[in-house]
């Protein structure tokens, strides 16, 4: 099993002008490590159901912009991009930029977005569920085809229509597609049908199952071979110093339902020390899982 990491708070003891230095050592910390994904939140508000929304919260992008500077080796991402936040040409310009600056390291987390309060406060456009599902699919298509050096022609959709798929530089590597939630009928249809990766919760290991079952005849449905998507979840509480036997122990037994990276949120006060002190040795003992 591989190792995640997923910074979703910026509340460092040095305020504002803390941030850049403690994600500078966050990155080098997890490429010390050998971890395998390092990812921050798509929200423009902090989530009420964790912190106050008032609480620090940085744009995506730019900070992963940052990381790849601050970093060689861990795969780098967000999880995950809300489809209504950015149109979906100039959002796959912004993957396809981070990927070159990062050396082909850059993976695209998507979703259809919930966060009403930050959409109503910007003047950010939402839409209702099934059309944002629409919008979601639409986007993944138009990504695809302007990492697609071969075409650079319009794309016509229903919501969505662009003159041109025009992308140069292209990335590095075509940057592989994850995509967040586990509904049934439609996220996990899209995951089959269109992604590397698929991000669950932890919590019920029997609704875990199931929805990897769902995932399963969706792809033998497709013609998509399930081995192939890594199936990923976020972990909470992260484990400390003293609890690291008892996390490896349950997380076992999602390893044993087939999950193959397991997602950890480190303290929003010292990510770093958190990092170096837990994620460090964890990653052998995952690996060996």
């Amino acid at each position: 099993m591989r190792l995640g990491i997923h910074v979703i708070e910026f509340t460092v003891p040095d305020g504002a002008a803390g941030i850049a230095p403690e994600l500078a050592r966050v990155g080098q910390a997890v490429d010390a490590a050998g971890v395998a994904r390092l990812s921050v939140m798509d929200h423009f508000f902090q989530m009420e159901m964790f912190k106050p929304a008032t609480d620090p919260m940085l744009e995506g992008y730019s900070t992963l912009g940052f990381l790849a500077a601050h970093t060689s080796a861990v795969q780098l991402g967000l999880l995950v991009t809300g489809v209504t936040y950015r149109h979906p040409g100039l959002l796959a310009k912004i993957v396809s930029t981070v990927d070159v600056l990062s050396g082909g390291r850059v993976e695209l987390g998507i979703g259809a977005a919930w966060y009403e309060r930050e959409h109503l406060g910007l003047g950010v456009p939402f839409p209702p569920l099934s059309e944002r599902f629409e919008r979601l699919e639409e986007a993944i298509r138009i990504c695809l085809q302007m990492w697609d050096p071969e075409n650079n022609g319009s794309f016509e959709g229903k919501h969505y229509q662009l003159a041109e798929t025009l992308c140069s530089p292209q990335p590095i590597r075509r940057p592989p597609i994850m995509i967040g939630g586990g509904g049934e009928k439609k996220t996990l249809r899209m995951v089959a049908q269109y992604a590397d990766a698929c991000n669950l919760f932890s919590g019920d290991k029997d609704q875990v199952r199931h929805k990897l079952d769902v995932l399963r005849a969706h792809c033998d449905r497709l013609g998509r071979d399930f081995t192939a998507i890594d199936k990923t979840i976020t972990y909470r509480p992260a484990p400390t110093v003293e609890t690291i036997d008892d996390f490896l122990r349950d997380i076992a037994d999602y390893g044993a339902l087939g999950i193959d990276t397991v997602i950890l949120v480190p303290p929003g006060d010292a990510p770093a020390a958190w990092v170096e002190e837990v994620a460090t040795p964890l990653v052998p003992r995952l690996a060996d899982l």
